[in-house]
């Protein structure tokens, strides 16, 4: 059973964007890429060969799960969010209370995800460590190195 997961209009898109390159232009590609080794001769021991087929293999793989990722996938109309408290698509100001440093960080799906950009995954143990919470709140979080605190400064959309 897949799960729902919640996209701004842009971020479906490129998902759509990018199922079509892999049906449209990497899959012709490996399949000639398949045709072309074959014609080499002996397929037992054409290197060629299986690396294509492994190539096609997990590019089909990759469409199944992206296809199944779009079928799952549903805008969120950011218009009618409460901003009094952390949900997906909420852009976040935080604190780091132990050294002051501050975040801002908008909580997006996983195949969104860019924290370089500041699109953190709603799904990562900081951003489910944020869900729910309101200004002024202490998220106390386990991340890999043991607990972080950040204090939600500001929430927007």
């Amino acid at each position: 059973m897949s799960e729902i997961s919640y996209y701004s209009p842009e971020g479906l898109k490129n998902l759509k964007d990018e199922l079509v390159q892999l049906e449209q232009v990497e899959r012709p590609r490996v399949t000639q890429e398949i045709a072309d080794a074959r014609d080499k001769g002996d397929l037992s021991e054409n290197a060629e060969y299986h690396a294509a087929k492994e190539e096609q293999s997990h590019l089909e793989f990759k469409i199944a799960k992206l296809k199944n990722v779009i079928s799952n996938a549903r805008i969120i109309d950011e218009s009618q969010l409460d901003t009094s408290k952390i949900l997906i698509h909420s852009i976040i100001k935080i604190k780091n209370t132990v050294n002051n440093m501050e975040f801002s960080y908008t909580l997006v799906a996983d195949s969104e995800t860019d924290v370089r950009n500041g699109k953190l995954s709603v799904n990562s143990p900081i951003g489910k460590g944020l869900l729910g919470k309101e200004v002024g709140d202490i998220a106390e979080i386990q991340v890999p190195n043991g607990i972080m605190k950040f204090e939600i400064m500001e929430i927007s959309r």
